[in-house]
């Protein structure tokens, strides 16, 4: 798959994508990066330390977040950016589900669309196959209006819906992703259980985006806060890879990079 000026072997290979929230209120790194030099620092650092691509997001989606207006979303994103591509040579994801936001990133330079709504907002399918730019389709639903009623089947069932919108909007199956969406719409079981079942979602026949950085999920089971949550998502980072996920989404690129390079080893990759 062609994401921005790379190649990435999808099919083959893993590749780790770096975290980067330019916002007040992320669960993990809320704040920090909120100034485009800020933010040139830690995208180098995440070049450094082994990122191919980084995701950048203007809008908290942590459990509770407050949304913010699309202009302001933009203004936090888009500055950052221009400064990424004109000075770094590395692709750039945008984090957001608001079609008008996505359309800014990408006029500011971003090679992709991560939307943790997988396409069903307005306009947003028919501005990925317009703009001609991969697209991650994370699972997402509204579990109060829409209970599971079985859990693996409907994940799948529902990331095939979102599948279908894409490709009404045109030919945009050779440039989709798809992500489990740990974290969302999901307890803590049924997070558990959709990382039991990763391996289903190979059916997809579509590249895999792992994003398990940190959350919810690994500070229940280790009983530790988020700055202690690094093990944890390394041994996320390590299963995904061994059940076929693409790209892993991290906050902490250089432990989980080390963990990816070691498990491709270990499967004979490299």
């Amino acid at each position: 798959m062609q994401i921005g000026n790379r190649e990435f072997d999808l099919e083959n290979r893993s590749y780790i994508m770096g975290i980067l929230n330019v916002t007040p209120d992320s669960f993990s790194d809320g704040g920090n990066y909120r100034t485009v030099d800020a933010a040139l620092r830690c995208v180098e650092k995440m070049i450094e330390d082994g990122a191919s691509i980084v995701d950048i997001g203007g809008e908290s989606t942590r459990p509770g977040y407050m949304p913010v207006e699309d202009n302001q979303e933009i203004d936090r994103v888009a500055p950052v950016i221009e400064a990424v591509k004109a000075r770094l040579d590395i692709p750039i994801s945008i984090d957001t589900y608001k079609a008008k936001v996505a359309s800014a990133a990408i006029d500011a330079g971003a090679d992709m669309v991560n939307d943790i709504w997988g396409l069903q907002g307005e306009g947003m399918a028919r501005l990925v196959a317009d703009r001609r730019v991969p697209v991650c389709i994370m699972h997402n639903r509204d579990v109060q209006t829409r209970p599971y009623e079985s859990l693996i089947e409907d994940v799948l069932d529902d990331i095939r819906h979102s599948i279908r919108i894409g490709a009404g909007a045109g030919d945009l199956k050779s440039n989709m992703l798809v992500d489990p969406g740990i974290g969302f719409a999901k307890s803590y079981e049924e997070n558990i259980a959709v990382m039991k079942h990763l391996h289903r979602f190979n059916e997809l026949d579509m590249p895999i985006l792992l994003g398990t950085s940190r959350k919810s999920m690994i500070g229940i089971t280790l009983d530790v806060p988020v700055d202690e949550r690094l093990e944890g998502t390394i041994a996320t980072t390590v299963y995904g890879i061994m059940n076929g996920c693409s790209i892993i989404r991290v906050h902490d690129v250089k432990e989980n990079y080390r963990a990816l390079r070691m498990t491709e080893a270990m499967l004979g990759r490299v």
